[in-house]
């Protein structure tokens, strides 16, 4: 196993890693805060964001569980929960990731399989961190259909469509969202305390949802 330091990012890869150490490493860091981990094909990235980036997971995380509340759509929230195919030799974690449409095929279990059951309906990637590892290609192979990145400047909305991401102009999974509103909001919370910047998204959701009813 060599290991190669990236700098100046707070992160490490290692090559030559077996799945079984890399599941084992998944559950011992289960309970250490604010690691990432990335697995393609025995390359082992070990991320420790910087605090811009667990901020704008959190913000919008709220988005989208304030977006879901005002229009009465269940999910199942996530989190950082590792996803890993045994199969295809790749695993990681986003940043926030949600059930939606696929809500009632997860709901209740403790255990789920990607081989069986449907992948999480959206991931949240945080990039200003950049990974040395193509994140982007993992989530495709484990069939995320959607993904928000953002890369601390620009947030683009990534729908799978034939095994590869394209832009999109709305949200497939949350229609009332694009990327230019998840982008104003993200700006305009750098210059609000975050309590009143949740109350602010959360008006304009419910505008938009009444506008479209």
């Amino acid at each position: 196993m060599t290991a190669v330091l990236v700098p100046p990012q707070r992160q490490v890869v290692l090559q030559g890693v077996s799945w079984a150490t890399y599941q084992s490493l998944s559950r011992d860091l289960e309970a250490a805060p604010g690691k990432r981990l990335t697995y393609d094909q025995g390359a082992l990235e070990i991320m420790v964001p910087l605090p811009p980036h667990e901020s704008y997971k959190k913000l919008m995380g709220r988005m989208v569980e304030v977006t879901t509340e005002e229009t009465n759509t269940e999910i199942r929230s996530l989190g950082s929960t590792t996803w890993s195919r045994e199969d295809l030799s790749k695993g990681l974690e986003p940043d926030q990731c949600y059930y939606i449409q696929h809500e009632q095929a997860v709901r209740g279990k403790d255990e789920i399989d990607l081989t069986v059951d449907p992948p999480p309906d959206l991931a949240i990637e945080i990039d200003n961190t950049s990974s040395s590892l193509n994140r982007m290609a993992i989530y495709a192979a484990l069939g995320v259909p959607e993904v928000w990145r953002f890369d601390g400047v620009t947030l683009t909305i990534l729908a799978l469509v034939n095994g590869e991401y394209c832009p999109q102009a709305v949200s497939t999974v949350l229609p009332l969202l694009r990327p230019d509103t998840l982008l104003r909001f993200l700006q305009t919370s750098q210059t609000m305390g975050e309590t009143s910047w949740v109350k602010a998204f959360r008006q304009w959701i419910r505008e938009q949802h009444r506008n479209a009813h």
